[in-house]
């Protein structure tokens, strides 16, 4: 255990190093969203097709925007995210790891009960080698997959929003969460059959 944390605080260091010149928040957490930003995630919403409710896309746009914010403070965010995401394992910081992000986005959203939008959740680069896995919300127009909604990532900027087309995305290679889980299953299942007949 005291291995695995000096460990840990050796890779905080070597982060904090190259992230030094890194855009980081001041002691009040990122800024909040300009209503510019919510009128552009709003139009982006509104744009996923003729079926989605105006109202609804203002309401989602300024929810996520505004909820972000929420919770960049609620976290604790000071610093860019994979530095937040080793002082959490570290326990230096209560939460701010991307499954948290998006586990509370699409809470906070789905409480809202759209009629016009559907709620998913993706991981990017599941399985890519050397790339870091990422959890996230997608919103779609009701009916509509996951691969043709928008990625809404407050984790990426550390406590700023970014959304983007999720075929879009020059960042991640986005699946869907319950496919990324059969697949993991699948592989834990092979490798328990080859250990069992190895």
């Amino acid at each position: 255990m005291f291995f695995r944390k000096v460990l840990s605080a050796l890779a905080l260091l070597a982060m904090l190093t190259a992230a030094g010149c890194a855009a980081k928040t001041g002691p009040e957490g990122p800024p909040p969203a300009t209503q510019s930003d919510i009128s552009g995630l709003a139009q982006g919403i509104r744009g996923l097709g003729p079926e989605v409710d105006p109202e609804e896309a203002a309401r989602a746009a300024r929810i996520a925007y505004e909820y972000t914010h929420q919770l960049a403070l609620e976290y604790e965010i000071t610093d860019p995210p994979i530095v937040h995401n080793t002082k959490v394992n570290l326990g230096m910081r209560p939460r701010g790891l991307c499954k948290d992000w998006a586990d509370d986005m699409e809470a906070r959203l789905r409480q809202e009960d759209f009629a016009t939008l559907d709620l998913h959740r993706a991981i990017g680069n599941a399985g890519i080698p050397l790339r870091l896995e990422h959890s996230t919300v997608v919103v779609s127009r009701r009916g509509d997959s996951v691969y043709d909604g928008l990625v809404i990532d407050p984790w990426r900027k550390g406590g700023v929003l970014h959304w983007t087309p999720i075929m879009e995305d020059e960042d991640y290679v986005w699946r869907a969460r319950q496919e990324v889980f059969r697949q993991k299953i699948r592989q834990r299942q092979a490798q328990a059959m080859v250990s069992r007949d190895g």
